[in-house]
């Protein structure tokens, strides 16, 4: 299995050449290189303990805006009470509250201050995003991504209470589609991705529908204003 040593040259392997998954080991989070990397269908994803490696999974979930599924329960709940949903007036807050989640079978985080750090710089250039879910004035729930062109990558969610980071995730997939996106990405697929309606697609799948969203206009700077 080859995995491939990233000099300073701002470059990354085909990402098909990753046989397992892992691409690449090394490089840094600057803003320039994140943006390569997604343009290319590659993220970066390590623990703390790890050095900074970076994928290209031989599977996606992804889901076409406009398509995301939520049981009934969730649709009746969030119609009886709704929450208010803001973009990107707390990013450095949700990325704090994501990097504070359990994951089950995980120990600690992938969203070190390293790339908390570097997310909060690629939001500040206009290319990560937060949706958020507010009740009475305090951020109940929400998630983070990186948008470029037609295609936005999820990142990772959070929930302080039922059903917010639902919402957040709905007003995601619904101004998406009102923007005339093309891709929404999870990632790697699981279970709860898959209850959503996303799909599990190649790799090969992944980056032809990716070339194409790359394609549109999409919606740089902040999305406070939208």
């Amino acid at each position: 299995m080859p995995v491939f040593r990233l000099t300073r040259q701002l470059a990354f392997p085909d990402p098909e050449q990753a046989e397992d998954g892992l691409l690449a080991i090394g490089g840094d989070l600057s803003v320039a290189r994140l943006l390569l990397a997604y343009r290319s269908g590659i993220f970066p994803w390590y623990g703390e303990d790890d050095p900074l490696l970076w994928w290209s999974p031989l599977e996606r979930a992804l889901l076409r805006p406009g398509h995301l599924h939520l049981s009934a329960r969730s649709r009746r709940s969030l119609r009886q009470h709704p929450f208010e949903i803001r973009w990107d007036t707390a990013f450095e807050v949700v990325i704090g509250h994501c990097s504070l989640v359990p994951r089950p079978g995980q120990e600690g985080t992938w969203i070190t201050p390293e790339m908390r750090e570097a997310y909060i710089a690629l939001h500040r250039a206009g290319h990560a995003h937060s949706v958020e879910a507010w009740r009475d004035g305090a951020l109940r729930g929400g998630l983070y991504g990186v948008s470029l062109g037609g295609a936005f990558f999820g990142e990772s969610m959070f929930s302080l209470e039922p059903e917010a980071s639902r919402a957040a995730l709905a007003a995601l997939d619904a101004q998406l589609a009102a923007w005339g996106f093309t891709l929404l990405d999870g990632q790697l697929p699981h279970e709860g991705l898959l209850a959503y309606g996303f799909r599990v697609v190649t790799r090969s799948q992944f980056l032809a529908e990716l070339a194409m969203a790359l394609r549109a206009e999409g919606k740089a700077g902040s999305w406070s204003e939208h």
